[in-house]
């Protein structure tokens, strides 16, 4: 049978095809550049302290392109990447839907909630007025189609480098709230430096967690349990 996280990401990843997403795939071992350059992060984000990300070459201090480390979302690899190829390609085809899941890598102590290594699943679309409102109704069709027709959503105001204005995605856990991800409207400066009329077109782009979606699904209340391989708890499934 399959693992519960692997039946959730063939269950997420139908969703969005069906919502007309294209998925794109990246490397788990990333440059710099793609990984927090392209997402406007500014050098003293602490993101990019030592304590947040695994570096492969160099130490931390070399925050210029060509640092190489273990990408810390999927978000660098689906915009950097899909952005330059959008800027080598005259007509890019807009409107556009794409999408991308794998693993990710950071310095969190392992706990109910998080660990060193998870999924996530990040989307962004760039097209001539969407706002907000479009990126709900993603967000809210991916949460009936992965916890049933009564799942329940919250949007509240947060900051990220990478989108203005920003959201805090959460979905109801029992009687708690457990936060998803985060989303917005695409930065300017991003979709500027992808070659974009910021006064013609809009983007919205999220990164979720993956490995959160079981947790409320089957009513887990602890993320190692998927991790440890322990028989006797897969075999619930």
């Amino acid at each position: 049978r399959l693992h519960p996280l692997t039946r959730t990401f063939a269950d997420v990843k139908s969703v969005f095809l069906g919502m007309g997403f294209t998925f794109v795939d990246g490397p788990d071992v990333e440059d710099y550049t793609y990984n927090f350059d392209w997402l406007n992060y500014p050098t003293d984000h602490p993101a990019m302290d030592e304590q947040d990300t695994f570096y492969v070459e160099g130490p931390w201090e070399s925050q210029v392109p060509g640092a190489r480390l273990l990408r810390t979302h999927t978000t660098g690899t689906l915009q950097g990447r899909t952005f330059e190829s959008v800027l080598k390609n005259a007509t890019p085809g807009i409107p556009f839907r794409y999408a991308s899941m794998g693993r990710c890598f950071r310095r969190d102590e392992m706990d109910d909630t998080h660990s060193h290594t998870f999924h996530q699943i990040d989307g962004f679309s760039v097209a001539e007025g969407i706002s907000l409102a479009d990126l709900k109704g993603v967000l809210a069709e991916l949460a009936r189609g992965v916890f049933g027709p009564e799942a329940v959503v919250r949007f509240r105001p947060d900051f990220f480098p990478f989108v203005e204005p920003g959201v805090e995605v959460a979905v109801k856990w029992g009687e708690k709230w457990l936060e998803w991800g985060g989303a917005g409207l695409i930065h300017p400066n991003i979709l500027r430096r992808a070659g974009f009329d910021t006064e013609k077109y809009t983007g919205w782009a999220f990164g979720l967690g993956l490995d959160r979606i079981p947790l409320v699904r089957y009513g887990v209340t602890n993320l190692r349990l998927f991790l440890e391989n322990d028989v006797r708890f897969l075999g619930r499934f």
